[in-house]
């Protein structure tokens, strides 16, 4: 069979994607808008070795397979495989159409890719040592690249869009002022915002509500990153970014706890000691706002170990359905005040992130380097696909640490825009 063919028959005729390979084999539709070029033998090696989501992505990585077209559209069409994976009878077949020779090739993983064996030096999954690294894997790329990809406000999170047309640098400062208003920030209160990122929170509660803020984040450069901007914005009498573990936080008695985007690296294991940590950081009436991805039910694998997500982008992410993390903040002490579902706004976000990458795909390149860059590309583009198809969800949940009478200090009914 041509290999073409075979590229064809692996990822789904059904998916009107043209197909061409170094032997000169072509296979696909005449005419179609979407192409997966196999270059090399290498790509065949990635592929038989690793059959389905993790071989294709890591050809493509290499530079083994081109993609000639829209990364999204190309995604969405092949949603079966790159979100689901192939079944092990899919797998086997791949392996046999491919035949045993790509089998025996010696192809390293390409230098992007974290392996379980790296980690596990550094501990069991989510020590400090351990999740250091991780987040540096991810967040440490560089501080260049994320102004590109994010934009001027440096926020790696999901924004909120007031409607459609609304700008990306709009949409997450209305995130932010969401959280603001969800914790009724005030003159003169303090917060904690953990997994702090860029700063984006503790400017924001700095500078339009006038609360002390202070954020934590395992990322040196971000840290770095964050107290410029707080000096050069003239807010560091009242924002401060350490880089630090959230868990290595002495202050106490804060009026307001901020999550954002963090939960995703806490493990299933250790929630409950990291909701009762932030429960103790609050005085009686302070109330936490828990922002994160999750699952869409309690069924699903909690992570894949060997998937694309967790060697190339997130090592040792863990998502939960909502409904768990509910119950963990209940069973410790907190009072849930609201909650709400964000997964389309998340879909528009990397919308957005993936057309500034696209932007500024030559200055990235020459940035962080072309694998680097089309790991990017891949796994924000498959995201879009991943909240559309409600794969994954994104997460607002408000609780609140009663005061000794039960007391919440949360109003009677506070309308729906949190004013």
């Amino acid at each position: 069979m041509a290999l073409a063919s075979i590229f064809e028959k692996i990822v789904g005729p059904q998916a009107n994607i043209a197909f061409m390979a170094y032997d000169g084999s072509k296979a696909g539709p005449d005419g179609a808008d979407l192409a997966l070029e196999v270059k090399s033998p290498i790509a065949v090696a990635y592929l038989a070795q690793a059959p389905g989501e993790l071989g294709l992505a890591r050809a493509y990585i290499s530079g083994h397979i081109d993609v000639h077209g829209d990364m999204y559209t190309l995604l969405d069409r092949m949603w079966n495989i790159t979100t689901n994976d192939l079944t092990t009878a899919e797998k086997v077949a791949a392996v046999r159409s491919l035949g045993l020779k790509p089998l025996m090739m010696r192809v390293p993983a390409p230098p992007q890719e974290i392996r379980q064996s790296t980690l596990a030096k550094l501990g069991s999954r989510h020590a400090k040592q351990r999740d250091a690294e991780a987040i540096h894997h991810h967040y440490d790329v560089s501080n260049r690249f994320y102004e590109w990809v994010l934009g001027p406000s440096m926020a790696y999170t999901c924004a909120v869009f007031p409607t459609k047309k609304s700008s990306l640098e709009e949409a997450q400062y209305a995130k932010f002022d969401l959280v603001a208003r969800k914790l009724g920030l005030k003159p003169g209160m303090r917060l904690l915002d953990v997994g702090c990122g860029w700063g984006g929170m503790v400017m924001h509660a700095a500078k339009h509500y006038g609360v002390k803020a202070l954020g934590v984040t395992l990322s040196k450069q971000q840290a770095e990153w964050a107290q410029k901007a707080i000096v050069d914005a003239g807010l560091e009498d009242l924002a401060e970014v350490r880089f630090m573990d959230y868990r290595d936080v002495v202050e106490s008695d804060f009026d307001a706890v901020s999550s954002i985007g963090l939960t995703e690296h806490i493990g299933k294991r250790n929630l409950p000691s990291y909701f009762a940590f932030l429960y103790s950081k609050l005085k009686p009436g302070g109330r936490l706002l828990n922002h994160c991805i999750t699952r869409p039910t309690g069924t699903e694998k909690t992570f894949n170990k060997g998937g694309f997500i967790n060697r190339y982008v997130f090592p040792d992410g863990e998502l939960e359905s909502v409904g768990y993390l509910v119950r963990q903040m209940e069973d410790l002490g907190f009072e849930i005040r609201h909650e709400e579902n964000l997964r389309e706004h998340y879909a528009e976000t990397l919308r957005h992130w993936c057309a500034n990458l696209d932007a500024n795909w030559a200055d990235a390149v020459q940035e962080v380097g072309m694998g680097t860059a089309r790991v990017w590309a891949l796994y924000m583009a498959g995201c879009i696909v991943g909240f559309e198809r409600n794969k994954v969800q994104l997460h607002q949940v408000l609780g609140v640490k009663l005061d000794s009478e039960g007391h919440s200090g949360v109003p009677l009914r506070p309308s729906i825009d949190w004013p």
